[in-house]
Protein backbone atom coordinates (compact mmCIF):
# COMPACT_ATOMS: atom_id res chain seq x y z
CA UNK A 1 0.00 0.00 0.00
CA UNK A 2 1.14 3.47 -0.69
CA UNK A 3 2.68 5.59 2.00
CA UNK A 4 1.31 9.33 1.27
CA UNK A 5 2.55 11.52 3.61
CA UNK A 6 1.33 14.71 1.35
CA UNK A 7 -0.51 16.36 3.93
CA UNK A 8 2.32 16.66 6.63
CA UNK A 9 4.32 18.62 4.08
CA UNK A 10 2.20 20.58 2.79
CA UNK A 11 3.46 23.88 4.80
CA UNK A 12 7.26 24.30 5.13
CA UNK A 13 7.54 24.47 9.17
CA UNK A 14 9.64 24.34 11.68
CA UNK A 15 11.14 20.62 11.68
CA UNK A 16 8.52 19.84 9.14
CA UNK A 17 10.64 16.71 7.50
CA UNK A 18 11.68 15.94 11.49
CA UNK A 19 8.14 14.60 12.02
CA UNK A 20 8.53 12.03 8.86
CA UNK A 21 11.55 10.59 10.84
CA UNK A 22 9.02 8.40 13.51
CA UNK A 23 7.60 6.79 10.69
CA UNK A 24 7.75 2.96 10.38
CA UNK A 25 5.48 1.98 7.35
CA UNK A 26 7.29 2.56 4.51
CA UNK A 27 10.73 4.23 6.27
CA UNK A 28 13.86 3.09 5.79
CA UNK A 29 14.04 1.58 9.36
CA UNK A 30 12.35 -1.03 8.00
CA UNK A 31 14.07 -1.62 4.68
CA UNK A 32 17.67 -1.54 6.12
CA UNK A 33 17.27 -2.88 9.80
CA UNK A 34 17.84 -6.33 8.76
CA UNK A 35 21.39 -5.50 7.35
CA UNK A 36 22.24 -2.77 9.51
CA UNK A 37 22.02 -5.30 12.50
CA UNK A 38 24.18 -8.11 10.81
CA UNK A 39 26.77 -4.83 9.74
CA UNK A 40 27.13 -4.02 13.56
CA UNK A 41 27.69 -8.13 14.42
CA UNK A 42 30.37 -8.61 12.09
CA UNK A 43 32.01 -5.10 12.89
CA UNK A 44 31.50 -6.33 16.59
CA UNK A 45 33.08 -9.69 16.12
CA UNK A 46 36.20 -8.79 14.62
CA UNK A 47 36.99 -5.66 16.88
CA UNK A 48 36.56 -8.70 19.82
CA UNK A 49 39.32 -10.92 17.76
CA UNK A 50 41.23 -8.54 17.14
CA UNK A 51 41.42 -7.23 21.13
CA UNK A 52 41.35 -10.12 22.41
CA UNK A 53 42.51 -13.08 20.99
CA UNK A 54 45.29 -12.01 18.52
CA UNK A 55 49.03 -11.65 19.33
CA UNK A 56 51.14 -8.55 19.18
CA UNK A 57 53.00 -9.76 15.34
CA UNK A 58 48.93 -10.42 14.38
CA UNK A 59 48.04 -7.55 15.57
CA UNK A 60 50.91 -6.05 13.30
CA UNK A 61 49.76 -7.62 10.51
CA UNK A 62 46.26 -7.17 11.21
CA UNK A 63 47.24 -3.53 11.12
CA UNK A 64 48.79 -3.07 7.48
CA UNK A 65 46.01 -5.02 6.33
CA UNK A 66 43.33 -2.68 8.04
CA UNK A 67 45.63 0.51 6.30
CA UNK A 68 45.07 -1.11 3.13
CA UNK A 69 41.38 -1.41 3.06
CA UNK A 70 40.87 1.99 4.13
CA UNK A 71 42.61 3.01 1.67
CA UNK A 72 40.96 1.16 -0.99
CA UNK A 73 37.48 2.12 0.10
CA UNK A 74 38.78 5.50 -1.23
CA UNK A 75 39.18 4.17 -5.00
CA UNK A 76 35.15 2.85 -5.06
CA UNK A 77 32.87 5.80 -6.67
CA UNK A 78 30.16 4.88 -4.82
CA UNK A 79 28.19 8.37 -4.70
CA UNK A 80 28.07 8.13 -8.75
CA UNK A 81 27.62 4.73 -9.20
CA UNK A 82 24.59 5.02 -6.49
CA UNK A 83 23.42 8.32 -7.95
CA UNK A 84 23.13 7.11 -11.84
CA UNK A 85 21.58 3.81 -10.68
CA UNK A 86 19.16 5.31 -8.20
CA UNK A 87 18.04 8.07 -10.80
CA UNK A 88 17.97 5.36 -13.82
CA UNK A 89 15.53 3.36 -11.29
CA UNK A 90 13.16 6.80 -9.90
CA UNK A 91 12.29 7.76 -13.70
CA UNK A 92 11.58 4.19 -14.45
CA UNK A 93 9.39 3.80 -11.69
CA UNK A 94 7.52 7.08 -12.62
CA UNK A 95 7.69 5.67 -16.51
CA UNK A 96 5.29 2.81 -15.16
CA UNK A 97 3.06 4.39 -13.38
CA UNK A 98 2.28 6.81 -16.22
CA UNK A 99 1.87 3.48 -18.20
CA UNK A 100 -0.90 2.42 -16.11
CA UNK A 101 -3.79 1.91 -18.29
CA UNK A 102 -6.50 4.38 -17.39
CA UNK A 103 -10.33 4.46 -18.88
CA UNK A 104 -11.48 7.94 -17.95
CA UNK A 105 -11.07 9.36 -21.82
CA UNK A 106 -12.27 5.91 -23.18
CA UNK A 107 -15.41 6.14 -21.13
CA UNK A 108 -15.78 10.13 -22.07
CA UNK A 109 -15.85 9.30 -25.56
CA UNK A 110 -18.03 6.17 -25.79
CA UNK A 111 -20.74 8.23 -23.50
CA UNK A 112 -20.83 10.32 -26.20
CA UNK A 113 -20.77 8.61 -29.64
CA UNK A 114 -22.66 5.57 -28.69
CA UNK A 115 -26.25 6.83 -28.28
CA UNK A 116 -29.40 4.97 -27.47
CA UNK A 117 -31.07 5.03 -24.02
CA UNK A 118 -32.59 1.49 -24.84
CA UNK A 119 -31.55 -1.32 -23.50
CA UNK A 120 -29.50 -2.22 -27.01
CA UNK A 121 -27.47 1.12 -26.42
CA UNK A 122 -27.08 0.71 -22.31
CA UNK A 123 -25.26 -2.86 -23.48
CA UNK A 124 -23.38 -1.47 -26.23
CA UNK A 125 -21.95 1.17 -23.91
CA UNK A 126 -21.22 -0.84 -21.15
CA UNK A 127 -20.18 -3.86 -22.94
CA UNK A 128 -17.13 -1.49 -24.67
CA UNK A 129 -16.01 -0.28 -21.54
CA UNK A 130 -15.98 -3.49 -19.97
CA UNK A 131 -13.97 -5.15 -22.54
CA UNK A 132 -11.37 -2.24 -21.86
CA UNK A 133 -11.14 -2.99 -18.11
CA UNK A 134 -10.82 -6.53 -18.61
CA UNK A 135 -7.61 -5.68 -21.17
CA UNK A 136 -6.52 -3.98 -18.07
CA UNK A 137 -7.46 -6.83 -15.83
CA UNK A 138 -5.34 -9.76 -17.97
CA UNK A 139 -2.45 -7.00 -18.70
CA UNK A 140 -2.52 -6.56 -14.78
CA UNK A 141 -2.33 -10.24 -14.00
CA UNK A 142 0.67 -10.02 -15.98
CA UNK A 143 2.84 -7.90 -14.12
CA UNK A 144 1.27 -7.38 -10.79
CA UNK A 145 1.43 -10.51 -7.91
CA UNK A 146 -1.42 -8.54 -6.04
CA UNK A 147 -3.17 -8.91 -9.07
CA UNK A 148 -2.55 -11.96 -9.93
CA UNK A 149 -3.04 -12.95 -6.06
CA UNK A 150 -6.69 -11.74 -6.62
CA UNK A 151 -7.54 -13.64 -9.75
CA UNK A 152 -4.98 -16.43 -10.02
CA UNK A 153 -7.45 -18.09 -12.24
CA UNK A 154 -9.65 -17.05 -15.27
CA UNK A 155 -12.65 -18.32 -13.22
CA UNK A 156 -12.11 -15.78 -10.87
CA UNK A 157 -12.10 -13.18 -13.50
CA UNK A 158 -15.28 -14.61 -14.26
CA UNK A 159 -16.88 -14.56 -11.40
CA UNK A 160 -15.79 -11.00 -10.70
CA UNK A 161 -17.68 -9.51 -13.65
CA UNK A 162 -15.07 -9.19 -16.21
CA UNK A 163 -16.16 -11.68 -18.63
CA UNK A 164 -18.48 -13.70 -19.12
CA UNK A 165 -19.16 -17.67 -19.70
CA UNK A 166 -18.82 -17.15 -23.60
CA UNK A 167 -16.40 -14.86 -23.74
CA UNK A 168 -13.81 -17.06 -21.95
CA UNK A 169 -14.92 -20.02 -24.09
CA UNK A 170 -13.94 -17.69 -27.25
CA UNK A 171 -10.50 -16.96 -25.41
CA UNK A 172 -9.53 -20.12 -24.69
CA UNK A 173 -10.21 -21.16 -28.16
CA UNK A 174 -8.17 -18.59 -29.12
CA UNK A 175 -4.56 -20.35 -28.99
CA UNK A 176 -1.59 -18.14 -29.21
CA UNK A 177 2.07 -18.51 -27.41
CA UNK A 178 2.21 -15.22 -26.34
CA UNK A 179 0.27 -12.65 -23.71
CA UNK A 180 -3.60 -12.46 -25.25
CA UNK A 181 -4.47 -9.30 -23.43
CA UNK A 182 -4.98 -7.92 -26.76
CA UNK A 183 -7.78 -10.14 -27.22
CA UNK A 184 -10.61 -7.70 -25.68
CA UNK A 185 -9.39 -4.72 -27.78
CA UNK A 186 -9.90 -7.23 -30.68
CA UNK A 187 -13.52 -7.45 -29.52
CA UNK A 188 -13.93 -3.85 -28.74
CA UNK A 189 -13.38 -2.90 -32.20
CA UNK A 190 -15.30 -5.53 -33.88
CA UNK A 191 -18.29 -4.75 -31.61
CA UNK A 192 -17.71 -0.58 -32.24
CA UNK A 193 -17.67 -1.10 -36.04
CA UNK A 194 -21.05 -3.23 -35.68
CA UNK A 195 -22.70 0.21 -33.96
CA UNK A 196 -21.51 2.12 -36.64
CA UNK A 197 -23.52 0.25 -39.32
CA UNK A 198 -26.75 -0.51 -36.83
CA UNK A 199 -26.77 3.47 -36.35
CA UNK A 200 -25.64 3.68 -32.53
CA UNK A 201 -22.62 5.27 -34.00
CA UNK A 202 -23.69 8.17 -35.83
CA UNK A 203 -20.24 9.20 -38.47
CA UNK A 204 -16.85 7.80 -39.09
CA UNK A 205 -15.00 10.90 -37.57
CA UNK A 206 -17.35 9.11 -34.45
CA UNK A 207 -15.70 6.13 -35.13
CA UNK A 208 -12.38 7.36 -36.07
CA UNK A 209 -12.35 9.31 -32.17
CA UNK A 210 -13.45 6.00 -30.82
CA UNK A 211 -10.86 3.95 -32.28
CA UNK A 212 -8.05 6.40 -31.57
CA UNK A 213 -8.87 6.30 -27.49
CA UNK A 214 -8.68 2.62 -28.19
CA UNK A 215 -5.80 2.73 -29.54
CA UNK A 216 -3.87 4.95 -27.35
CA UNK A 217 -5.31 2.80 -23.97
CA UNK A 218 -4.07 -0.56 -25.70
CA UNK A 219 -0.63 0.95 -25.95
CA UNK A 220 -0.69 1.81 -22.68
CA UNK A 221 -1.03 -2.17 -22.04
CA UNK A 222 1.54 -2.98 -24.02
CA UNK A 223 3.89 -0.68 -21.98
CA UNK A 224 2.94 -2.44 -18.71
CA UNK A 225 4.09 -5.54 -20.87
CA UNK A 226 7.29 -4.21 -22.37
CA UNK A 227 8.24 -2.35 -19.13
CA UNK A 228 7.88 -6.08 -17.18
CA UNK A 229 9.36 -8.27 -20.16
CA UNK A 230 12.78 -6.21 -20.29
CA UNK A 231 14.33 -5.31 -17.20
CA UNK A 232 17.09 -3.33 -16.35
CA UNK A 233 20.67 -4.80 -17.68
CA UNK A 234 21.49 -7.54 -14.95
CA UNK A 235 25.01 -6.19 -15.43
CA UNK A 236 24.17 -2.48 -14.23
CA UNK A 237 22.31 -4.18 -11.14
CA UNK A 238 24.78 -6.42 -10.20
CA UNK A 239 27.82 -4.05 -10.76
CA UNK A 240 25.91 -2.14 -8.26
CA UNK A 241 25.30 -4.73 -5.51
CA UNK A 242 29.27 -5.70 -5.65
CA UNK A 243 30.49 -2.12 -5.32
CA UNK A 244 28.28 -1.44 -2.11
CA UNK A 245 29.23 -4.75 -0.62
CA UNK A 246 32.59 -5.06 -1.63
CA UNK A 247 32.83 -1.13 0.00
CA UNK A 248 31.50 -2.01 3.35
CA UNK A 249 33.70 -5.68 3.74
CA UNK A 250 36.48 -3.23 3.39
CA UNK A 251 35.00 -1.03 5.92
CA UNK A 252 34.76 -4.15 8.54
CA UNK A 253 38.37 -4.15 8.62
CA UNK A 254 39.41 -0.99 7.58
CA UNK A 255 37.50 0.99 10.14
CA UNK A 256 38.44 -0.92 13.06
CA UNK A 257 40.23 0.43 15.75
CA UNK A 258 44.11 -0.01 15.32
CA UNK A 259 46.72 -0.02 18.13
CA UNK A 260 50.48 2.18 17.53
CA UNK A 261 52.81 -0.18 16.19
CA UNK A 262 55.99 1.59 17.84
CA UNK A 263 55.52 1.43 21.64
CA UNK A 264 55.64 4.93 22.05
CA UNK A 265 53.41 6.33 19.65
CA UNK A 266 50.43 7.92 19.77
CA UNK A 267 47.31 6.19 18.49
CA UNK A 268 43.80 7.38 17.32
CA UNK A 269 40.82 7.57 19.35
CA UNK A 270 39.07 4.29 20.52
CA UNK A 271 35.15 5.38 20.06
CA UNK A 272 33.62 1.47 20.53
CA UNK A 273 31.13 2.51 18.49
CA UNK A 274 32.26 3.63 14.24
CA UNK A 275 29.50 6.62 14.77
CA UNK A 276 30.80 8.17 11.02
CA UNK A 277 31.10 4.22 9.71
CA UNK A 278 27.58 3.31 10.87
CA UNK A 279 26.07 6.89 9.36
CA UNK A 280 28.03 5.86 5.83
CA UNK A 281 26.31 2.50 6.02
CA UNK A 282 22.77 4.33 6.67
CA UNK A 283 23.10 6.28 3.71
CA UNK A 284 24.54 3.65 1.21
CA UNK A 285 23.36 1.19 1.69
CA UNK A 286 20.05 2.68 2.50
CA UNK A 287 20.33 4.31 -0.95
CA UNK A 288 20.30 0.63 -2.37
CA UNK A 289 17.82 -0.38 -0.44
CA UNK A 290 15.46 2.54 -2.27
CA UNK A 291 16.64 1.27 -5.86
CA UNK A 292 15.48 -2.25 -5.12
CA UNK A 293 12.29 -1.53 -3.25
CA UNK A 294 11.08 0.84 -6.59
CA UNK A 295 12.84 -1.27 -9.27
CA UNK A 296 9.78 -3.65 -9.84
CA UNK A 297 6.48 -1.53 -8.01
CA UNK A 298 4.07 -4.55 -9.02
CA UNK A 299 4.87 -6.30 -5.85
CA UNK A 300 3.61 -5.90 -2.80
CA UNK A 301 6.20 -3.45 -0.80
CA UNK A 302 4.50 -0.51 1.27
CA UNK A 303 5.40 1.96 -1.40
CA UNK A 304 4.55 -0.35 -4.55
CA UNK A 305 1.59 0.72 -6.78
CA UNK A 306 -2.11 -0.29 -5.43
CA UNK A 307 -2.94 -2.09 -8.78
CA UNK A 308 -6.44 -3.37 -7.23
CA UNK A 309 -7.38 -0.13 -6.12
CA UNK A 310 -6.76 1.73 -9.63
CA UNK A 311 -9.23 -1.91 -10.82
CA UNK A 312 -11.66 -1.32 -8.67
CA UNK A 313 -12.13 2.13 -9.23
CA UNK A 314 -11.58 2.38 -12.72
CA UNK A 315 -14.62 -0.28 -13.41
CA UNK A 316 -17.18 1.52 -11.17
CA UNK A 317 -16.15 4.78 -12.77
CA UNK A 318 -16.66 3.67 -16.03
CA UNK A 319 -19.34 2.16 -15.40
CA UNK A 320 -21.01 5.23 -13.62
CA UNK A 321 -20.51 7.31 -17.17
CA UNK A 322 -21.19 5.39 -19.67
CA UNK A 323 -24.97 4.21 -17.93
CA UNK A 324 -26.07 6.47 -15.50
CA UNK A 325 -24.69 9.63 -17.23
CA UNK A 326 -25.42 8.85 -20.36
CA UNK A 327 -27.60 12.03 -21.46
CA UNK A 328 -28.41 12.44 -17.45
CA UNK A 329 -27.83 15.84 -17.31
CA UNK A 330 -28.54 18.71 -14.87
CA UNK A 331 -30.53 21.70 -15.95
CA UNK A 332 -28.90 24.48 -18.03
CA UNK A 333 -29.78 27.54 -16.15
CA UNK A 334 -28.29 31.11 -16.14
CA UNK A 335 -25.21 30.98 -13.85
CA UNK A 336 -25.07 32.87 -10.42
CA UNK A 337 -22.87 36.08 -12.87
CA UNK A 338 -25.12 36.03 -15.59
CA UNK A 339 -25.84 39.76 -15.04
CA UNK A 340 -22.29 41.24 -13.34
CA UNK A 341 -19.37 41.39 -15.87
CA UNK A 342 -16.83 40.39 -13.38
CA UNK A 343 -17.41 36.95 -11.55
CA UNK A 344 -15.77 37.12 -7.85
CA UNK A 345 -16.00 34.16 -6.05
CA UNK A 346 -16.35 35.08 -2.10
CA UNK A 347 -13.55 34.81 -0.12
CA UNK A 348 -13.60 33.09 3.79
CA UNK A 349 -12.35 34.71 6.32
CA UNK A 350 -9.01 32.06 6.84
CA UNK A 351 -8.04 33.40 2.78
CA UNK A 352 -9.54 37.04 2.89
CA UNK A 353 -5.73 37.95 2.75
CA UNK A 354 -4.87 36.67 -0.17
CA UNK A 355 -7.46 39.77 -1.88
CA UNK A 356 -4.89 42.43 -0.66
CA UNK A 357 -2.26 41.30 -2.57
CA UNK A 358 -2.33 42.48 -6.35
CA UNK A 359 -2.65 39.90 -9.30
CA UNK A 360 0.19 39.47 -11.29
CA UNK A 361 0.43 41.38 -14.19
CA UNK A 362 3.91 40.34 -15.07
CA UNK A 363 7.46 41.24 -14.51
CA UNK A 364 7.99 44.32 -16.37
CA UNK A 365 5.03 45.99 -14.84
CA UNK A 366 7.49 46.74 -11.52
CA UNK A 367 10.16 47.90 -13.47
CA UNK A 368 10.95 52.33 -12.88
CA UNK A 369 10.95 53.81 -16.04
CA UNK A 370 13.48 56.84 -16.68
CA UNK A 371 11.86 60.49 -15.57
CA UNK A 372 13.48 62.32 -18.49
CA UNK A 373 10.42 62.84 -21.44
CA UNK A 374 13.05 63.45 -23.84
CA UNK A 375 14.18 60.30 -23.64
CA UNK A 376 10.22 58.96 -23.86
CA UNK A 377 9.48 60.74 -27.05
CA UNK A 378 8.89 58.84 -30.38
CA UNK A 379 11.92 58.53 -32.73
CA UNK A 380 12.00 58.17 -36.64
CA UNK A 381 14.11 55.38 -38.19
CA UNK A 382 15.39 57.43 -41.22
CA UNK A 383 17.76 55.33 -43.52
CA UNK A 384 19.66 58.09 -44.35
CA UNK A 385 21.01 58.45 -40.79
CA UNK A 386 24.41 56.92 -40.86
CA UNK A 387 25.20 53.49 -38.70
CA UNK A 388 27.30 53.56 -35.50
CA UNK A 389 29.82 51.56 -36.72
CA UNK A 390 33.56 50.46 -35.51
CA UNK A 391 36.18 50.11 -37.89
CA UNK A 392 36.68 46.44 -36.83
CA UNK A 393 32.85 45.57 -37.65
CA UNK A 394 32.57 48.13 -40.68
CA UNK A 395 34.49 45.49 -42.66
CA UNK A 396 31.84 42.59 -42.35
CA UNK A 397 28.78 44.78 -42.50
CA UNK A 398 29.28 47.59 -44.91
CA UNK A 399 27.51 46.37 -47.87
CA UNK A 400 29.19 46.25 -51.52
CA UNK A 401 28.07 48.12 -54.23
CA UNK A 402 26.73 46.80 -57.13
CA UNK A 403 29.15 48.81 -59.52
CA UNK A 404 32.52 48.29 -61.02
CA UNK A 405 35.42 49.56 -61.53
CA UNK A 406 35.49 51.96 -64.50
CA UNK A 407 39.20 51.83 -64.66
CA UNK A 408 39.23 47.78 -64.68
CA UNK A 409 36.29 47.85 -67.20
CA UNK A 410 36.51 45.66 -70.26
CA UNK A 411 39.43 44.30 -69.14
CA UNK A 412 37.50 40.66 -68.10
CA UNK A 413 37.80 38.51 -65.37
CA UNK A 414 41.77 37.69 -65.22
CA UNK A 415 42.39 39.38 -62.18
CA UNK A 416 39.91 39.26 -59.99
CA UNK A 417 36.22 38.58 -61.55
CA UNK A 418 34.36 39.75 -58.29
CA UNK A 419 32.09 42.87 -58.55
CA UNK A 420 34.44 45.88 -57.45
CA UNK A 421 33.10 49.09 -55.54
CA UNK A 422 34.19 52.46 -57.41
CA UNK A 423 36.17 54.87 -55.61
CA UNK A 424 35.22 58.19 -54.19
CA UNK A 425 38.34 60.85 -56.40
CA UNK A 426 35.70 62.44 -57.85
CA UNK A 427 34.87 60.22 -60.62
CA UNK A 428 31.13 59.79 -59.11
CA UNK A 429 29.61 61.77 -56.00
CA UNK A 430 28.16 59.93 -53.17
CA UNK A 431 24.53 59.55 -53.17
CA UNK A 432 24.71 59.78 -49.01
CA UNK A 433 26.98 63.35 -48.59
CA UNK A 434 26.25 62.75 -45.14
CA UNK A 435 28.10 59.41 -44.35
CA UNK A 436 31.42 59.51 -45.15
CA UNK A 437 33.57 56.73 -47.11
CA UNK A 438 35.44 53.87 -45.08
CA UNK A 439 39.18 54.45 -46.01
CA UNK A 440 40.08 50.98 -45.27
CA UNK A 441 37.99 49.88 -48.11
CA UNK A 442 39.54 52.48 -50.40
CA UNK A 443 42.86 51.38 -49.77
CA UNK A 444 42.07 48.06 -50.27
CA UNK A 445 40.17 48.46 -53.89
CA UNK A 446 43.55 50.66 -55.04
CA UNK A 447 45.96 47.79 -54.00
CA UNK A 448 43.84 45.34 -56.17
CA UNK A 449 43.81 47.95 -58.60
CA UNK A 450 47.54 48.28 -58.31
CA UNK A 451 48.24 44.24 -58.41
CA UNK A 452 45.72 44.23 -61.86
CA UNK A 453 48.15 46.99 -63.43
CA UNK A 454 51.52 44.67 -62.10
CA UNK A 455 50.37 41.66 -63.46
CA UNK A 456 49.22 43.15 -66.72
CA UNK A 457 52.68 44.49 -67.12
CA UNK A 458 54.66 41.43 -65.77
CA UNK A 459 53.19 39.49 -68.80
CA UNK A 460 54.90 38.56 -71.60
CA UNK A 461 54.90 40.04 -74.64
CA UNK A 462 55.08 39.58 -78.54
CA UNK A 463 57.03 41.39 -81.04
CA UNK A 464 54.01 42.90 -82.04
CA UNK A 465 52.97 44.51 -78.54
CA UNK A 466 50.64 42.19 -77.88
CA UNK A 467 50.37 40.69 -74.09
CA UNK A 468 50.41 36.66 -74.30
CA UNK A 469 51.81 36.42 -77.42
CA UNK A 470 48.09 35.67 -78.95
CA UNK A 471 46.65 38.75 -80.40
CA UNK A 472 47.82 40.78 -83.36
CA UNK A 473 47.73 44.88 -83.15
CA UNK A 474 45.37 45.26 -85.39
CA UNK A 475 43.50 42.74 -82.90
CA UNK A 476 44.57 44.75 -80.28
CA UNK A 477 43.63 47.97 -82.01
CA UNK A 478 40.13 46.69 -82.82
CA UNK A 479 39.45 45.61 -79.36
CA UNK A 480 40.34 49.08 -78.27
CA UNK A 481 37.75 50.58 -80.37
CA UNK A 482 34.93 48.46 -79.21
CA UNK A 483 35.43 49.52 -75.73
CA UNK A 484 32.93 51.82 -74.69
CA UNK A 485 33.88 55.04 -73.76
CA UNK A 486 31.94 56.41 -70.55
CA UNK A 487 32.02 60.28 -69.78
CA UNK A 488 30.56 61.01 -66.17
CA UNK A 489 29.30 64.31 -65.69
CA UNK A 490 28.88 64.82 -61.79
CA UNK A 491 25.06 66.12 -61.34
CA UNK A 492 24.15 69.27 -59.26
CA UNK A 493 23.61 68.78 -55.94
CA UNK A 494 19.82 69.10 -56.12
CA UNK A 495 19.42 66.05 -57.96
CA UNK A 496 21.33 63.39 -55.74
CA UNK A 497 19.12 61.21 -54.95
CA UNK A 498 16.49 61.99 -57.23
CA UNK A 499 14.16 59.42 -59.10
CA UNK A 500 14.54 61.17 -62.19
CA UNK A 501 16.47 59.71 -65.31
CA UNK A 502 18.27 63.11 -65.98
CA UNK A 503 19.63 62.63 -62.38
CA UNK A 504 22.57 61.02 -63.83
CA UNK A 505 23.28 62.19 -67.65
CA UNK A 506 26.38 60.18 -69.25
Amino acid sequence: MTVSYTLKVANSRFGGFSKLLFRWKGSIYKLLYKEFIVFVVLYALLSLVYRQLLTEEQKRLYTKVAQYCNRSTDLIPMSFVLGFYVTLIVNRWWAQYTSIPLPDQLMCVISSNVHGKDERGRILRRTLIRYANLSAVLILRSVSTRVLKRFPTMDHVVEAGFMTQEERKKFESLHSDFNKYWIPCVWFTNLAAQARRDGRIRDDVALRLLMDELNLYRAKCSMLFHYDWISIPLVYTQVVTIAVYSFFAFCLIGRQFLEPLEPGQEGDLDMYVPLSTLLQFFFYAGWLKVAEQIINPFGEDDDDFETNKLIDRNLQVSLLSVDDMYQNLPPAVKDKYWNESTAQPPYTTATAAETLKPSFLGSTFDMRMCEDTEQSQPAEASPSVPRIQTPLLSRFFTAASPAISIKNFGWGSRGHPHLRRPRMDGGFPSPYPNRSEDPESVARIEEEETEDEESRASEPTTPGGCPGGTQSPEASKTQRKELPLIQVKAPSSDSIGSDRPEAWEP
